[in-house]
Formats: C-alpha cells, structure tokens, sequence
C-alpha cells in the first residue's frame, strides 16, 4: 500500500489523516504552517512524523494530500519538487485539478478529493467523514485508489468532470450553510413572540431533522409539506401580512423561497397548473 502524506493539518486534513489510518493505510508524514499544529495531527495517528515543511512530506510519501485552505494549495504545489510516482491530491470543493498544474508537469498524477460533509471542528470531522459523500476528479490509475478510499470510508462517490466543480460547489453551500441562514432566520421570528435564540433553536431541531429524515426515506418531491404543497394560500397571505408588519426584511426572501417551491408542489401532484399559476400571483403580488 502507498505511503500517504498531508500538508496542512487543519480539520479535513486532521481528520482523513485519522480515519485512513483507522482503515489501514499508512500515513507518515504531516507538514502544516506551524511545527505544532503538525505535531498534534502527528500524535493522532500511530506512524506518522511531523516535518517542518511540504518537501520533506513530498520526500516520504507517494501519495500527498494538499488539505490547505484554497487559496494556497496552487502555491504549495509550485514551491514542491515533485516527480514521477507521486500523487498529488488536493480536497478542495470548488477547484479542479488545474491547481496542481506544477505536479502535473514534473510526471505526477493529480486527484481532487472532496468530501460532502460539514466539518465544523475536527471532533466533529472525524465522526461525520464516514459514510459522506466524496467529489473525485482524476485519471486511472489514481482514480481507482481514491475510489477505494471511499469505499474503504463507507462513503458514496461522484466522479466530476473539469468545469463541473464550481456548480457542484454551489449547491454544497445551498444545502448546507444557506440552511444554517434559513434557520437563522426562523429563530430570529421567534425573538418577536419572546423565545431566545436558544430555545428557537432546540424546539426546531425536531423539525428540522423530521425534514432531513423525509428528505431520505420519501425523497423529492413527495417530503414536501406545509401551504405551498396543499395550495393553501389564505395561510400564505397571512403569513405576509404578518411578516409585512414585524419582519419587513424577510418578505422578498420569502417570496422567492415560495416561488421556487412551487415546481415541487406541482410534481408531487397535489395542486394543479390552476392553483400553481394562483400561487405565483401572489408571491408575485406588490
């Protein structure tokens, strides 16, 4: 099995550094931008050395992980002597591989490798990376031995084509940091009856997970509930009625937020063109 490096040992790179080793893999070397920060990944992960910089973790290892933030992982793969036999691999979810252009012209393979995951701490990282979804960009062979580390993961994985990155990116943060906002925003409407930001929170969670649990097991478009999906648009009115009057600055958030769940509405088969066409009238509506 090749030997495995990282350079940067934030969350991500903490955390696959973990679970490859967990599943047998040999990582041996870790560089971050402090000695310390490499050190602790190094004392997580039984066989790995910390270095003081990225060439001495391209010197051990065959395959290296690039797990910087993005706006440095082009510099780190330029300031690196690489050869042939070396596999450069970085986890970003918006670039391609065209960032590691340099490793491509001195013979190594390149790979992306991003795991569909929110990783807020690397506690948090290391539990959640199995069983995650991962974006791969690569050419054989190396897209074989990533697609084993997947498995080897218990994940799920897509393979991507250049260009297709950015796009793929954009829905990750629709689905994960813009409903961290929408929630934001529904406890904030619990402020204007008295609830604290906290308690707003803990009484939508079950919601919230009865929403993701939906999404699951009856899946698009048959998890939609709620007026859009019935047609009701009495309670929508009132709705912007009352957020007209309390909370004027979510009204055009949630119009459009209604005109897009129309379509679902409408594939879920329990409203017809009529009452969809009524509906876009009154997000519509002035």
């Amino acid at each position: 099995m090749q030997s495995i490096g990282f350079i940067g040992a934030g969350t991500v790179g903490t955390a696959l550094a973990v679970k490859l080793r967990e599943k047998g893999y040999p990582v041996v070397a870790v560089a971050s931008r402090t000695r310390a920060s490499a050190e602790r990944l190094a004392d997580m992960v039984d066989g790995c050395n910390g270095q003081n910089n990225g060439q001495a973790v391209a010197d051990v290892a065959e395959i290296v992980f690039i797990t910087t933030p993005d706006d440095a992982i082009a510099q780190v793969a330029a300031q690196i002597t690489w050869r042939r036999g070396h596999s450069v691999i970085h986890c970003s979810g918006a670039e391609s591989v065209d960032i590691l252009e340099p490793a491509t012209k001195a013979g190594a393979q390149t790979g992306a490798f991003h795991p569909l995951q929110t990783l807020a701490s690397v506690a948090h990282a290391i539990k959640n990376i199995p069983g995650s979804s991962f974006a791969l960009e690569a050419e054989e062979p190396l897209l074989s031995t990533l697609k084993k580390m997947v498995n080897d993961l218990q994940g799920w994985w897509i393979e991507l084509k250049p260009g297709d990155k950015v796009l793929y990116h954009a829905a990750a943060v629709i689905a994960c940091n813009y409903l961290v906002t929408l929630v934001k925003l529904a406890t904030d409407l619990w402020q204007t009856f008295g609830a604290s930001p906290r308690e707003a929170t803990q009484a939508l969670l079950p919601l919230l997970q009865g929403t993701v649990n939906n999404l699951g097991s009856v899946g698009l478009p048959n998890c939609l509930t709620g007026p859009i999906a019935r047609g009701d648009l009495g309670t929508i009115q009132k709705h912007m009625a009352a957020l007209e009057a309390k909370a004027p600055g979510l009204v055009d958030s949630y119009r459009e937020l209604g005109r897009q769940t129309i379509p679902i509405a409408v594939a879920k088969g329990k409203i017809g063109e009529q009452r969809a066409e009524e509906l876009k009238k009154l997000f519509n509506h002035n």
